[in-house]
């Protein structure tokens, strides 16, 4: 008998560490890797570190291109859990809708779901978004006033079996999560 794949999503809010950790995590565990931010700009065409300055839910940014980014997420993930291999996705997953549609393609692959909430005092998230401002390679457009907006869409993830979902303050050098995720995820979710 083989074994089950993993399906793990890394979430949270803008600047939340998640997608420095699900890339990391990605290389240590040799699993392809996709983000919503990458995914999002190939979409529309644009090359991943094209700044978009657009205001909060317009443009790529619409409910209509978000969907349609979280649906090109999906069918990733489904390819890499056809094969059973583990895939790792990272993105807001604010909605709990989100978050279900991900519980029902890891139960059609008899995969394991495992959500990673990332969490970083707020004052680490303005910083981040500020050095991230400056980096010309950055792929995030998340500034702080569409933190903002975000914070206050976001859905706790209550619907989420606690064996299916793990805390991690990021506010650690990216070693040291990574040390932390695996002694979580062995201690609580094997």
């Amino acid at each position: 008998m083989s074994k089950r794949p993993r399906l793990y999503i890394f979430f949270g809010l803008i600047a939340s560490g998640k997608s420095t950790l699900a890339e990391a995590w990605a290389k240590a565990i040799s699993a392809k890797y996709y983000n919503s931010d990458r995914v999002r700009k190939e979409l529309a065409g644009l090359a991943t570190n094209a700044p978009q300055q657009e205001s909060f839910a317009s443009g790529i940014y619409s409910t209509a291109f978000s969907q349609k980014t979280y649906d090109a997420l999906l069918d990733l993930a489904a390819a890499e859990l056809g094969h059973n291999r583990s895939v790792i996705l990272d993105g807001s997953y604010q909605a709990e809708k989100e978050r279900s549609r991900l519980l029902l393609l890891a139960q059609a692959h008899k995969a394991i779901p495992t959500f990673i909430l990332c969490r970083c005092p707020e004052e680490i998230m303005k910083e981040r978004m500020a050095l991230r401002a400056q980096d010309p390679q950055a792929v995030s457009d998340g500034r702080w006033e569409i933190y903002v907006q975000q914070k206050s869409r976001f859905e706790a993830p209550d619907e989420l079996p606690a064996n299916a979902i793990i805390t991690i303050d990021t506010n650690s050098p990216v070693t040291t999560l990574l040390s932390q995720l695996s002694d979580m995820l062995e201690t609580s979710h094997p």
